[in-house]
């Protein structure tokens, strides 16, 4: 298949805790775009959980495959170092199925989930920008339970046990992403969530927040400072 692509493409990074909106923000940018490109969005969670769950989407994968994404999915666990030549497929199917083109952004929503990682996802993309979510561990429960986001339908891992496996997780392995890629250089834009806090209102804030201080390296005719 031909594509309009050439790795590394342009990315931002969604970071924040389960249930805080990432992908609905995603979404959000992928329909009305962000620094004046247009966005690709890829929830990976998402793409976890149609992978085993979409006859079509299945079919990409060998059944190894598939019980490996089970199990991740059951138990709340991260794919590790070893593990990212499934994460690269994953990445690889979306962008070649949703035609993406070398001047779109790809907004990466779930991976990469540890600074391990990122050494690995740098030949994919070159993460310019950090869109990080702040949300206290109480506003993640109100968010997840009355389903602010509207994101949450029909979830098989929102029970208390997992919420709170994922919580420490991202405390203790994936937050250390916003110092790992602040010392190479990525703007980091930072919004505080709180339980009923839409993803209208988040969007205008990181829009906002965009405009004001865009990357340079994201847009055309860098702001005057």
């Amino acid at each position: 298949m031909k594509t309009n692509y050439t790795y590394p493409v342009d990315a931002v990074l969604l970071l924040g805790p389960t249930g805080v909106g990432k992908s609905p923000l995603g979404d959000s940018l992928a329909l009305h775009g962000l620094f004046g490109r247009f966005c690709r969005h890829i929830d990976f969670g998402a793409e976890l959980r149609l992978a085993v769950s979409d006859r079509e989407r299945t079919a990409n994968y060998s059944q190894d495959e598939l019980n490996f994404i089970q199990g991740v999915l059951e138990q709340g666990l991260l794919l590790e170092n070893e593990h990212f030549p499934l994460a690269e497929k994953i990445i690889s199917l979306f962008l070649d199925r949703t035609s993406f083109s070398q001047k779109d952004l790809l907004v990466l929503n779930g991976i990469p989930r540890h600074p391990g990682q990122a050494q690995d996802i740098a030949r994919i993309g070159r993460i310019h920008a950090l869109i990080v979510l702040d949300c206290t561990a109480e506003d993640v429960y109100c968010r997840i339970r009355d389903n602010v986001g509207g994101d949450r339908t029909e979830r098989v891992d929102d029970n208390k046990e997992l919420i709170e496996k994922k919580l420490a997780i991202y405390r203790k392995r994936t937050a250390p992403l916003i110092e790992h890629y602040e010392k190479r250089g990525s703007r980091i834009f930072r919004i505080r969530v709180s339980g009923d806090m839409t993803v209208d209102m988040v969007y205008q804030s990181v829009s906002s927040l965009a405009s004001a201080d865009p990357p340079v390296t994201l847009v055309a005719k860098p702001p005057q400072r």
